[in-house]
């Protein structure tokens, strides 16, 4: 009898052991069945929404195609409201999802567009966000470009990139790359044939045939020489076509048949408020140069040298001025609003001046079809031309077919907010000796000119002279703003569109 009861209790043990081990088996089966289901639909998640993805930037990769096809369609090609649908398949022809594309125009005077692309899969809700944005450049990439030998003095400082398709003579400090197209050149102002980016300030640069060392005192950023050169004879075209803006969306002034016109820039009473427009006068007289001005010593007009006028011609009710007189404008105050498109041409010279709030302009000048350099049109900024923001917010253009002015009597210290290009011309100040005075007041010297902008000039630039005369102290900062959001109708240095920036959005 014993024997048999151990023998039943040991049985029951056993069953109790296998029920035990059992339940735990089962959890732990259950367990991984469910961490296993999980991580299929984790990876099935996973797999969703990078399909959504890839579908997403198939979208953008569309649009991008597409704007290379027609750089300005932004309504894909149709004339629907947006969202654009397109659906996706895979090379099987199956129907893989679709992508909804909305596209958002670039502002008047920029090329920048952002293109928003949301792939949804067909088979499930899951979808994926992507933007990019792409923008055309301009040619203002540079702080100063120039088709003719450069100059620099000590007194120069300069903020952005540097290039001229002739030689450079760089004694400032540059703070970034300074190219040339050439390798090497001979100065004509020494007569000697140097690399064709060279410096003699402090110790001289080595002769070329002998390796130019780096000059971190002057070349921050160093200096490359023997790159492609800058395509100004561009530059002409769009002149012709800026023309044509102005007159169908823009503003153009004909002949004043008189000396030009002057154009004023006014911040409204209210700080709150845009200036979005200008007052336009017509210049009727010019100062003459006293005598002994002239580069040969003699009385010459600075009509041989760009025109001029008294600086601060007006005020925005003309009074007591007999050098100009107003044009009476649209707007309640005689003021012209800015022109739909951005673009302003003039026929004549012009002079220019004042502060823009929240605006974009371009202001050209010139006498289209004339090949006489007598009669091509100039612009003159004597006092300050200035943004109220420098955020790209507000963008001045100027184009001349000759050349953009610092006047003789230019302000002491001023500054000049804008892009600057002389087709044919300079870009600077002429050479006043110490006879050209106003009012006993002697104008060969002045103090300071600060630019926020850009510089594109035909003909050797310059705002001083070896002898101290014009401006001893010169602040060149490039605005980078310009390179993707110009001027209105600015010149572009390619007719295709760059990827400047890409994001996921979820």
């Amino acid at each position: 009898m014993k024997h048999t009861l151990l023998v039943k209790y040991a049985r029951g043990d056993i069953l109790l052991s296998v029920i035990i081990f059992a339940a735990i088996a089962i959890t732990m089966i259950i367990g991984l069945v469910n961490w296993g289901a999980s991580l299929l639909g984790s990876i099935r998640s996973v797999a969703a929404r990078e399909q959504a993805f890839q579908i997403a930037e198939a979208g953008v990769d569309y649009y991008q195609w597409h704007l290379a096809q027609s750089p300005n369609d932004y309504k894909d090609g149709t004339t629907t409201p947006q969202p654009y649908v397109h659906k996706f398949y895979n090379k099987d022809g199956d129907l893989l999802g679709s992508y909804s594309l909305t596209i958002a125009p670039p502002p008047v005077g920029s090329t920048l567009v952002k293109i928003t692309s949301v792939g949804t899969l067909a088979s499930s809700t899951v979808s994926r966000s992507v933007q990019e944005t792409l923008a055309i450049p301009s040619l203002a990439r540079f702080a100063v470009v120039a088709n003719d030998n450069m100059n620099f003095g000590s007194g120069t400082t300069v903020y952005g990139p540097i290039q001229s398709n002739a030689g450079i003579h760089f004694d400032g400090v540059a703070n970034n790359l300074v190219s040339s197209a050439l390798t090497t050149y001979t100065d004509p102002d020494t007569g000697q044939t140097q690399w064709a980016v060279y410096t003699t300030s402090g110790t001289d640069d080595p002769q070329p045939n002998t390796p130019f060392n780096n000059r971190p005192d002057v070349f921050v950023a160093g200096r490359q020489v023997g790159i492609p050169s800058f395509p100004f004879g561009s530059l002409a075209a769009n002149l012709s076509q800026l023309q044509v803006l102005a007159q169908s969306g823009g503003k153009e002034w004909t002949s004043s048949n008189a000396q030009g016109y002057h154009i004023v820039f006014e911040v409204p009473n209210s700080q709150n408020g845009n200036a979005t427009s200008y007052f336009m006068y017509k210049v009727t007289t010019l100062q003459a140069a006293p005598n002994g001005c002239g580069t040969d010593g003699t009385a010459q007009s600075e009509s041989q040298w760009g025109t001029w006028t008294i600086k601060n011609l007006t005020g925005s009710n003309n009074s007591g001025n007999s050098n100009e007189s107003l044009v009476n404008g649209s707007n309640a105050d005689h003021s012209w609003p800015l022109p739909g498109n951005g673009v302003i041409f003039v026929d004549d010279d012009v002079w220019v001046d004042g502060t823009v709030k929240n605006a974009r302009v371009t202001i050209a000048a010139g006498i289209i079809g004339s090949s006489n350099p007598d009669n091509y049109s100039n612009i003159t900024v004597n006092t300050n031309l200035r943004y109220t923001n420098t955020d790209g917010t507000d963008v001045i253009g100027l184009i001349a077919q000759g050349n953009i002015n610092s006047g003789m009597v230019s302000d002491d210290t001023y500054e000049i907010d804008a892009a600057l290009i002389a087709e044919n011309g300079r870009v600077g100040r002429y050479y006043y000796n110490s006879n050209c005075s106003v009012s006993s007041t002697d104008y060969s010297t002045r103090t300071q000119l600060t630019l926020l902008g850009m510089i594109a000039t035909a003909v050797r630039y310059g705002f001083a002279f070896s002898d101290n005369t014009g401006y001893a102290i010169r602040n060149i900062n490039y605005d980078a703003n310009l390179l993707y959001a110009p001027p209105p109708s600015f010149p572009q240095a390619s007719s295709q569109y760059q990827v400047i920036s890409w994001q996921q959005l979820n």
